[in-house]
């Protein structure tokens, strides 16, 4: 996107006109903030997402009484998940909560979210970011990349919904399943024997709809308020990878506000993340009982082709650790 579509975008939500790139000015500790920073997301609103996005903007305000207002901008308003990363990093969209396999391309360290089937519940997943090694590895790879990484909250794992039955890892070939454009997810899927094809989110409805493709992966959350259920036969829990939701903000930008406002931030976002993960385990039964009642059957996968799909997928693991340091693996691992 460019800077004067999103300079556009915030100016329409300013009170008094002032905009957060080329035209903005420092703001004391004891000022009224008259104007709301954008915080962009490209998910739709009835998701975890909003949920993490929504909490973090309420605790701000309600932290600093009212002088400090965010506006949370979903479905993609501010630009996709690319657009998006390149306004905060350029100081436009001071605040972003997105999903970590689009940061790939911008900061090469997050694949080590890609490690297929490397947790066995989202609690590990969770201890695994949480682990302080880790995670002050990653908020060094984020400032360097030009942001200030919050925290990480999730939306369970993801899995993957189709029309062919699945019990074992033979039944993956020649699936032509969805993924996004990142070289670690097709890899996974081709060791699979499937026949991943990466597409805009925005055409995996209709093309489920059309045979385009068989399948696709998303968590749950996503799969229910897209509603590709409808679309699919079944839902195989393969829990490859935890879908993990960064929070974060312009470097500069966090550098720039006083000391207490960089304090009440830095609070906000870990009660926001700590519901966010919440609202995510609760919400998970809800959408499985949605997809159940609509008639798609949900599969529970053996332990036995759990491990076959981890053998079969042990080369992303060689992949991924000669591109990121072998430490942060170890830390994410915890080994």
């Amino acid at each position: 996107m460019k800077k004067w579509k999103v300079c556009l975008i915030v100016l329409s939500v300013l009170v008094i006109g002032i905009a957060l790139s080329g035209c903005k000015k420092k703001q004391s500790s004891d000022e009224v903030q008259r104007y709301a920073w954008p915080l962009g997301t490209s998910s739709p609103e009835d998701t975890v997402t909003q949920i993490y996005a929504e909490k973090f903007a309420d605790e701000v305000s309600r932290l600093s009484d009212g002088k400090m207002k965010i506006e949370v901008y979903p479905n993609s308003t501010l630009g996709g998940d690319r657009e998006l990363l390149e306004s905060c990093r350029d100081g436009d969209i001071p605040f972003v909560v997105q999903n970590t396999a689009p940061q790939v391309t911008f900061l090469p360290d997050t694949a080590v979210f890609d490690l297929p089937s490397a947790f066995s519940t989202i609690e590990e997943a969770r201890e695994a970011v949480d682990n302080p090694e880790f995670y002050q590895k990653m908020e060094k790879v984020y400032e360097d990349g030009g942001y200030k990484l919050l925290g990480y909250a999730d939306q369970g794992f993801r899995v993957m919904s189709t029309n062919k039955e699945i019990r074992d890892i033979s039944d993956f070939k020649g699936q032509k399943i969805r993924t996004m454009e990142n070289s670690y997810h097709l890899d996974f899927w081709k060791d699979l024997g499937a026949n991943p094809t990466p597409m805009t989110f925005s055409e995996v409805y209709i093309g489920l709809q059309q045979g385009t493709i068989d399948a696709q992966e998303n968590p749950y959350e996503v799969i229910v308020s897209s509603k590709l259920y409808e679309q699919q036969d079944y839902v195989v829990e393969t829990n490859h990878l935890p879908h993990y939701i960064s929070l974060i903000v312009s470097d500069e930008f966090y550098k720039d506000l006083p000391e207490d406002q960089q304090k009440i931030i830095t609070e906000a976002a870990e009660t926001a993340k700590e519901y966010a993960r919440q609202a995510s385990d609760d919400r998970i039964e809800d959408r499985i009982k949605t997809i159940e009642d609509s008639g798609t059957k949900i599969i529970r996968l053996s332990d036995e082709t759990k491990e076959q799909i981890r053998d079969a997928a042990s080369d992303i693991y060689d992949e991924i650790e000669d591109e990121v340091s072998k430490e942060l693996v170890d830390a994410y691992l915890q080994r």
